[in-house]
């Protein structure tokens, strides 16, 4: 005897089963059914308030944030030459070149016989003071906007204090010292001797 009753659904499924029906639905179903889209590698949509895009055959979220992490992110492999990236100083070259150490030694090399690692070494070196007066002159005028009328002391008493600079004379004259160190850069990158 069956310690079970089968039910129809059951006997519908086992049908189903037995006649190689393996995905068919054992019972019948009344309701809406969303339309469905094909969407292909690369594409991007948006469903359910976010965005989604195919890669590698996966379907996965897309954030505006993805460029910025595939450049942050040092591939396995040096896309210049294919080797493993697995030197102490591919990190840096690769933030810097795109390539491996042993690529940008290769194309360092070239520079020279070439005759043109002065001028490539001069813009490398603008480069770097163009990038950190961009970053001090957001600083200093980070820096110049901040409150500093009230300080705590020792006690944790509050002091206010009276006084201080002027700031649109101070920062008139910051940013006349950074356009000056600018036209310094630019004239050194310029340089021909």
């Amino acid at each position: 005897m069956l310690n079970k009753e089968f039910k129809r659904k059951d006997v519908e499924r086992m049908r189903n089963l037995i006649k190689g029906k393996t995905g068919e639905s054992a019972e019948l179903q009344v309701g809406y059914r969303a339309k469905k889209e094909n969407h292909k590698e690369g594409d991007i949509w948006e469903e359910g308030g976010k965005k989604w895009t195919i890669k590698d055959g996966i379907k996965q979220t897309y954030t505006k944030l993805d460029r910025v992490k595939k450049e942050a992110i040092l591939p396995l492999f040096c896309p210049n030459c294919g080797s493993l990236m697995k030197h102490r100083n591919d990190t840096k070259m690769y933030k810097i070149h795109k390539k491996c150490f042993n690529c940008v030694m290769d194309m360092e090399m070239d520079v020279k016989l070439n005759g043109d690692f002065e001028s490539y070494e001069r813009n490398i070196v603008a480069n770097n003071a163009e990038g950190y007066l961009k970053d001090l002159e957001h600083h200093l005028l980070e820096l110049l906007n901040t409150s500093n009328s009230q300080f705590v002391s020792e006690k944790g008493e509050v002091e206010r204090w009276k006084g201080g600079l002027n700031k649109e004379v101070m920062e008139k004259e910051i940013k006349q010292k950074l356009k000056e160190f600018k036209q310094q850069v630019k004239e050194y990158r310029d340089d021909k001797t």
